[in-house]
């Protein structure tokens, strides 16, 4: 890792942004001897000239120091994954200092601790839009993370499948019921590297008792020696039982509020349930998008 990101560094802004097709040579010789005469920045300069944008700088800034994102012409991802798409805006940064009191809370802790559950208490909350983006933000980081979309409620045209516009999968289902591999289930996002989504798959007529079987607990132990960071996103916890036992078999879980729409005695309540039952509640976030 220590010699790509050594690389990607002696990489100038202006060869990786001739290399990704951002910008000419020919306009590249420009900026350069407009920056030799006004002693400026490289990026600076193509500012002053016209010649890049601030979102191509920050593009070529990320690539030096190997952080990975898309660019809006990239449309292989939903554009509801903004910490792919918008990494550097308001909601990232929250997300980022999510990260930051998650790793002191409970990933640093313990090289045990490696699983937690996003819960909240009803539909339309946004676990999944949680679920994702905090996904992405600790790959970027370097993790190795693995993205499980527990909620086998969820319906045709939802979930992690649609956001990472992923093809059909046996999923978590097929792994439960014993017709699939982590291998051939789960999904590396070519895009993101460090990151595999591994979807729910058929929806089952039995996801709680699915749930409840001890392979469940089996895959998390096998995925932990994989993965440094597991996050899975699961159903409403007012709804289903699900949400308490994924958060059981987690061992911790962090607990999503919606602003404007989520009511306190329905997060109260599932707290108390999950705290119960011995799941570590990490903290909470609320979600305002």
């Amino acid at each position: 890792m220590n010699s790509v990101v050594t690389s990607n560094i002696r990489r100038s802004i202006g060869d990786i942004l001739v290399a990704t097709g951002r910008l000419s040579s020919a306009d590249s010789s420009v900026i350069m001897e407009y920056q030799r005469q006004h002693q400026i920045q490289f990026g600076d300069a193509a500012l002053a000239l016209k010649l890049l944008t601030k979102d191509d700088i920050d593009f070529a800034l990320a690539r030096q120091f190997d952080y990975t994102y898309l660019g809006q012409e990239d449309t292989s991802l939903s554009p509801d994954l903004v910490a792919a798409y918008k990494p550097f805006g308001a909601i990232c940064e929250n997300l980022r200092a999510v990260r930051s009191q998650l790793m002191l809370r409970w990933f640093n802790t313990d090289p045990l601790r490696k699983v937690l559950a996003i819960v909240s208490p009803a539909k339309g909350d946004g676990r999944s839009f949680i679920s994702a983006n905090l996904a992405i933000v600790f790959a970027q980081q370097g993790q190795r993370t693995l993205l499980l979309d527990a909620d086998l409620r969820t319906a045709p045209g939802t979930g992690q499948k649609v956001l990472f516009k992923l093809g059909k999968s046996a999923g978590l289902s097929g792994i439960l019921a014993g017709r699939a591999a982590l291998e051939v289930a789960a999904s590396p996002v070519p895009s993101l590297p460090g990151l595999t989504v591994l979807p729910t798959g058929a929806v089952p007529p039995n996801p709680q008792e699915l749930l409840g079987r001890p392979e469940f607990g089996q895959l998390l132990g096998s995925v932990a020696q994989r993965f440094d960071v597991i996050i899975i996103d699961t159903p409403a916890g007012g709804d289903y039982a699900d949400a308490e036992i994924i958060a059981a078999r987690a061992g911790a879980g962090v607990m999503l509020a919606r602003k404007n729409k989520s009511l306190l005695p329905d997060v109260t309540r599932l707290a108390g349930r999950l705290q119960e039952g011995g799941v570590t509640l990490v903290g909470s976030v609320l979600n305002d998008s």
